[in-house]
């Protein structure tokens, strides 16, 4: 049992209190600490552990999103060109996140990078010619790009032999395919790094933290404060304290608590719970033959979280490969949730957006249920796209994370189903909520960046500008802009993570 399960009780008032043990409210936690280690800070969690939900690592595909090998977020335009500005956001959005692990690292905070990072290539893979010929221009015009110089692009079998021979076993000679392959991606177990940020915040940070309790209401105070009910699952023992500043990390419970907060910025959201399931194989001879983290193009109507990828995975030192998502729907909010979260969320000023939202999307509701209708040999048909001869034997289902995906509300189709990640903060800055999915956890020091920047813009101008910029050396400057700095930013996060590419 961790040694950071707390018997004590509560203090009457925080200056901040952030809601969830998994990696945005660590990041968020180590964050305000460093900034301003006098800050009386709780941490509660509802289960035993931190990272017991979305950043768990058999929750997620462990893909350091950095926009190497995401189709999705290369779009096709109408004028037949192709936009990689969301690309290039991310990627630096990821340097980011490698910079704050690396700070980490070099402050003794955290240690054994490898146990929770490793470098692992990146792929595109696409099938025909219509597809392949995509692929090169969308090559061409990423390599433009200093962020992505580096990454590779071919048709030839006997090259794609070298890169992924499981894919190309029992391949003809005629078949067309093209992938591009970045050595500079990354396998992380985020599971891993949030406990390790929670254990320093707990045995060695004045950051008080307890788990197994369950924040049931959040309501404001006239005098700007907020009170937070909150319930210890381990004795019948409920309290209520103050806080300043709030922050929900709660994964798919963000949004019932941000709702409960009545702050009008809340108003028209909803939630669209969508689990999964992957196909995993822990066979060596399999392993052996793929090393690398291999994406292809969604199926028509598949949300972005399903698109098809077979991937190296490296989790408490162990390798397996990993292939799916396959979509599932539950009424949960959270894989240790209730199946009433959703009809609970169900309120008068959300169910316009509720509503407009399914019936805009109805396609992708019988996709849903086409996936959880699917058998397994069904989904080995699926993965034999990717390996021709796989064998059923060699591959076991195991259940993915829950994820919520955003529902907003839209003036003309009422609802609007969103895939990202956004951060919603009130007028005064005093409560802050993280909403969404992907690309989450990869890009959790940006995301909590964003909140510092809405929540305590005076301070981050001022007395902590400083200390942000010695934590995040790229702070406040854009890599797509300075070729330069990237390289100099990625020789250090290569050293201080012990990357190998």
């Amino acid at each position: 049992m961790p040694s950071y399960i707390a018997a004590r009780v509560p203090k009457s008032h925080y200056d901040v209190v952030l809601i969830g043990g998994g990696i945005m409210s660590a990041t968020l936690g180590t964050l305000l600490h460093e900034l301003e280690p006098t800050l009386n800070i709780a941490i509660f969690e509802r289960l035993g552990r931190f990272a017991r939900e979305s950043s768990a690592a058999w929750n997620n595909a462990g893909t350091g999103h950095s926009a190497f090998c995401e189709l999705n977020y290369t779009p096709l335009q109408e004028d037949g060109s192709i936009d990689i500005s969301k690309a290039e956001k991310i990627a630096e959005q990821f340097e980011i996140s490698k910079q704050f692990w690396s700070f980490l690292l070099s402050k003794n905070y955290i240690q054994d990078p490898k146990t929770f990072i490793n470098s692992c290539p990146h792929m595109s893979l696409v099938f025909g010619k219509g597809d392949g010929e995509f692929l090169r221009r969308r090559h061409e015009k990423m390599t433009q790009s200093h962020l992505f110089q580096g990454m590779q692009f071919t048709t030839d079998h006997n090259q794609l032999r070298e890169w992924i021979p499981l894919i190309m076993n029992h391949r003809k000679q005629t078949e067309h395919l093209a992938a591009t392959k970045m050595d500079m991606g990354t396998d992380v177990n985020f599971g891993t790094l949030t406990r390790k940020m929670g254990r320093f915040l707990a045995d060695d940070s004045n950051v008080d933290v307890f788990l197994y309790h369950d924040v049931k209401d959040i309501d404001p105070r006239d005098d700007g404060k907020w009170k937070i009910k909150v319930k210890n699952r381990m004795h019948p023992k409920k309290y209520e304290i103050t806080s300043d500043f709030v922050f929900i990390g709660a994964g798919g419970y963000a949004l019932p608590l941000l709702d409960s907060s009545d702050i009008p910025e809340s108003e028209g959201y909803g939630g669209f719970p969508v689990s999964g399931e992957w196909l995993v194989s822990f066979k060596p001879e399999l392993i052996a033959q793929h090393q690398a983290k291999v994406y292809t193009q969604a199926t028509v109507d598949a949300p972005p979280m399903s698109v098809p990828h077979l991937d190296l995975r490296i989790i408490d030192g162990q390798q397996a490969l990993l292939f799916g998502p396959f979509a599932g729907f539950s009424t949960k909010f959270l894989k240790e949730g209730s199946y009433l979260d959703l009809p609970e969320s169900v309120n008068f000023s959300n169910i316009r957006s509720l509503f407009g939202a399914w019936w805009h999307n109805l396609p992708l509701t019988q996709y849903l249920v086409r996936q959880v209708a699917m058998t397994k040999d069904q989904r080995m048909q699926h993965l034999r796209e990717f390996v021709k001869d796989a064998h059923e034997d060699d591959w076991q289902l195991k259940i993915a994370g829950q994820r919520v995906q955003i529902i907003k509300k839209d003036d003309e189709d009422g609802g609007k189903l969103e895939f990202g990640t956004e951060v919603v903060v009130n007028k005064s800055g005093t409560i802050a909520s993280l909403l969404g999915a992907s690309p989450g956890a990869s890009t959790a020091a940006y995301a909590m960046l964003q909140v510092l920047e809405k929540c305590f813009p005076d301070k981050v101008e001022n007395e902590w500008k400083e200390k942000l910029c010695e934590i995040i050396p790229s702070y406040g400057q854009k890599l797509s802009e300075n070729p330069e700095l990237t390289e100099k930013i990625r020789a250090y996060t290569k050293e201080k993570l012990e990357l190998n590419y």
